[in-house]
């Protein structure tokens, strides 16, 4: 009797199949260069503070660093560092407040607003390639405590109009109003001003009697005013309906 025929594509092994199947994973699970990114530390800082522009994930084969604010134009460079020689070279942008770490970090002290804007890294590689990272600064100023003021402090009901205003000086900043402590939800008889400064409130009525605040803040702090109690008289009695 004849003995079966062999088939024409014999098949894989078990231990064959699982070996391929480890080097597919191997070959699909092989490490990408990770990407050259720049963090400011903190991201939002008052002015005064100091900042550390942190660079991640340098190539190993880095040969100087130069430091830019704006572009890379020589008249907009911070400062340059050798790695081989560690030799630290000023540019015209330089303001004597910047420090450069070997690992390519920049040390900013005590940051002003003139300190906010773009900032670009240019890293340059052994093989005379470069890479290029560009980061933000946003500096903020100090928010003082707002005062508030109002046209008048005791008004009759459906016949009296009042203005709050809320005073600052703070620059980039926004104003949000609170009432008895709570948020202001605004009625048909109230109106804000472009700049959120004013709240006019036309006619005045009794539930509008309590204490408000305006609130000034920035993406870093925020300041309440001192509430301001307005008091609401009857049209027909003239009696206080709220009284401070």
């Amino acid at each position: 009797m004849d003995s079966p025929s062999a088939p024409a594509h014999r098949g894989l092994l078990p231990s064959q199949g699982l070996l391929l199947a480890a080097s597919l994973l191997t070959f699909w699970s092989l490490p990408t260069t990770a990407q050259l990114t720049m963090e400011s530390v903190p991201p939002n800082a008052v002015e005064g503070q100091d900042v550390l522009l942190r660079v991640h994930n340098l190539p190993g084969n880095v040969a100087a660093y130069h430091w830019y604010k704006g572009k890379i134009w020589e008249s907009d460079r911070i400062v340059s560092y050798v790695i081989g020689t560690q030799i630290i070279t000023f540019g015209p942008a330089n303001s004597g407040r910047e420090t450069i770490y070997p690992n390519g970090s920049l040390l900013l002290q005590k940051v002003t607003l003139k300190d906010t804007g773009k900032y670009v890294l240019q890293v340059i590689l052994k093989d005379y390639d470069d890479k290029i990272v560009t980061g933000e600064l946003h500096v903020y100023q100090p928010v003082r405590k707002p005062a508030l003021l109002a046209s008048k402090a005791t008004v009759t009901e459906h016949k009296d109009a009042v203005v709050l205003t809320c005073l600052t000086n703070d620059m980039g900043i926004s104003i949000w109003w609170l009432f008895k402590n709570q948020n202001l939800l605004l009625t048909d008889r109230m109106k804000l001003s472009q700049d959120n400064r004013t709240l006019t409130i036309d006619p005045v009525r009794r539930e509008d009697a309590g204490g408000y605040q305006c609130e000034v803040f920035n993406p870093i702090r925020s300041r309440k005013s001192d509430p301001l109690r307005l008091n609401v008289q009857s049209e027909v009695s003239h009696l206080p309906l709220y009284i401070s």
